[in-house]
C-alpha cells in the first residue's frame, strides 16, 4: 500500500488492494494456467464465448437470467468499472464509505463524484432518505446525477445490505432515473451463509442494474486479473447501437486494450463453472476468515472501539474514535495519521477510513484478517481446515497481539 507523505496531505490518489485470503492457488486452476501458457494471444474484446458462458452460469445459479451476450469480461474489476462509468454519462453517487478503488475511477474520468451517508445498519448501500436529499441537492446545484455504485456485500465494511433497505435504496434511485452498478465481488464470502439473506439489486429492478464481480473476490487468485459484468438482458437501450451500454463498454475496453489474457481465459472459466474444488475452498475460506473476524471484532469492542459485526469478506472496518484521547497521546488526530502508527504497530498495512470517503477527521480503519491465519503456508492451510481456527496457536498469538495493540490506545 502506498504511503502517504506527511507533508502532502492533499487527496490520496491510489488506494490499498482489496483484502488477499492469504493461500495458495487451487492445482487444478494452477494446472489449467500452465496448460495454456502457450497462447500469445489475449481473449477477444469482452471474453471469448467460453468464458462468457460460463460467467452466465454463475448468474444463472443465483437466479439471474443471463446469457452469453449481457456478459463482457475484462483484465480486472478497475479497467472494467473505468468503462462501466464511461458508458454511463453523468455525475456518480457512492456510499460513504466505499471500497478505496471506486473514487479513482471517476477522478480520471474527470466525473463528479457525491458520498452519500450509509443506514446504521450496514455499509455498501446509501440511506434512502438521505440519497434521494443527494440528488435534488446535486441537481439544485447544476449536477447531473446518472449512476450509483453500491456493493451488497461490502468492502470496506465488510456487512450485508438487508433486503428491505436495498429495495428502498433502489427504488429510490430508480425513481429518480439513476442507473445502478452493484459490485457483488465479495457475494460468495459470506460467513454464515445459513444466517445471512443476500439479495441482488438486479433481482429487484432488472432492468435498471449492472452486476460487477471480480473474480479475485472467492474464486481465483488476485494476481490473475479477470471480472465480469452482467448487463440487463431485457434492457430497451439495447436495442438502440448508441444508446446500448454494453456495446460502448465493450467500445471502451477495445480502446483501452483492456483485455483478459489467453492463459488466464480457461482458469477463469473453470473457476466461474464452480466445480467441487473451487467451492469447497471458496465455502473454507470464507468460514475460516468469518471466525478469525469475529474474533478480532471481540478483540475491539473489548478494547472501547466500535465496528459493525462482520458478515462478509475478509476484513474488519472499526472506528476508533472512542479511543481518541489515547491515539492523541500518541500524536495521531486523523485516519492519515492512524494509518501509519497502526501499520507500524501492528507490522502489516492498515488502511486508513480516508482510503475509503471517510472523513479524515474520523479515526476509523480497515483491518485485514488474512494477517491472522498464519505466517507460513503450512499455517495458513491449518487455519483454513479447522473447525475453530481461532483456536490455533498461531492464530491466537496474532488476535492477542491485535488486541494488546487496541487496548494500549485504551491508556
Amino acid at each position: 500500500m502506498r504511503q502517504t507523505a506527511p507533508e502532502s496531505r492533499g487527496p490520496v490518489r491510489y488506494g490499498p488492494p482489496a483484502p488477499e485470503p492469504g493461500l495458495p492457488v487451487l492445482p487444478g486452476l494452477a494446472a489449467l494456467l500452465a496448460a495454456a501458457a502457450d497462447r500469445t494471444g489475449p481473449e477477444p474484446p469482452g471474453g471469448g464465448p467460453v468464458l462468457r458462458e460460463a460467467a452466465a452460469g454463475y448468474w444463472w445459479r443465483r437466479g439471474l437470467r443471463t446469457h452469453a451476450e449481457d456478459v463482457v469480461a475484462a483484465p480486472g474489476a478497475q479497467p472494467l468499472l473505468l468503462a462501466l462509468i464511461a458508458a454511463h454519462r453523468g455525475d456518480l453517487l457512492l456510499p460513504r464509505p466505499c471500497p478505496a478503488w471506486w473514487t479513482p475511477q471517476a477522478r480520471l474520468l474527470g466525473r463528479p463524484a457525491y458520498h452519500v451517508p450509509t443506514p446504521a445498519e450496514c455499509g455498501g448501500v446509501p440511506d434512502p432518505y438521505a440519497l434521494l436529499e443527494t440528488v435534488r441537492r446535486v441537481r439544485a446545484e447544476g449536477g447531473h446525477p446518472r449512476l450509483l455504485l453500491l456493493s451488497v456485500a461490502d468492502d470496506p465494511t465488510a456487512t450485508v445490505a438487508p433486503p428491505e433497505i436495498l429495495r428502498e435504496a433502489c427504488e429510490a434511485a430508480v425513481a429518480e432515473g439513476l442507473h445502478i452498478i452493484s459490485d457483488e465481488t465479495w457475494r460468495d464470502t459470506l460467513h454464515r451463509p445459513q444466517d445471512t439473506v443476500l439479495l441482488s439489486p438486479a433481482e429487484m429492478c432488472p432492468d435498471d442494474v449492472t452486476v460487477l464481480t471480480d473474480l479475485a473476490g472467492a474464486l481465483a487468485p488476485a494476481a490473475w486479473p479477470c471480472a465480469v459484468a452482467r448487463f440487463p438482458p431485457s434492457a430497451a437501450s439495447r436495442t438502440d447501437r448508441y444508446g446500448d451500454h454494453r456495446a460502448r463498454t465493450l467500445d471502451i475496453l477495445t480502446a483501452l486494450g483492456a483485455l483478459v489474457p489467453g492463459p488466464f481465459a480457461p482458469a477463469a472459466a473453470h473457476a466461474l463453472d464452480e466445480p467441487e474444488d473451487v467451492t469447497v475452498r471458496a465455502r473454507l475460506t470464507a468460514q475460516a476468515h468469518g471466525r478469525v473476524a469475529a474474533a478480532a471484532h471481540r478483540a475491539v469492542l473489548a478494547a472501547g472501539a466500535l465496528a459493525r459485526p462482520p458478515q462478509a469478506g475478509r476484513h474488519l472496518y472499526a472506528d476508533l474514535g472512542p479511543l481518541r484521547a489515547g491515539l492523541a497521546a500518541r500524536g495521531v488526530t486523523d485516519s492519515l495519521e492512524l494509518e501509519n502508527h497502526l501499520t507500524a504497530r501492528l507490522g502489516t498495512p492498515v488502511p486508513g477510513g480516508h482510503r475509503f470517503g471517510d472523513e479524515l477527521g474520523a479515526l476509523r480503519a480497515r483491518f485485514d484478517t488474512a494477517a491472522f491465519l498464519g505466517a507460513t503456508e503450512a499455517e495458513r492451510m491449518e487455519t483454513l481446515t479447522a473447525a475453530r481456527p481461532e483456536e490455533l496457536p498461531h492464530v491466537d498469538r496474532a488476535l492477542s497481539a491485535f488486541g494488546a495493540a487496541l487496548d494500549e490506545l485504551a491508556h
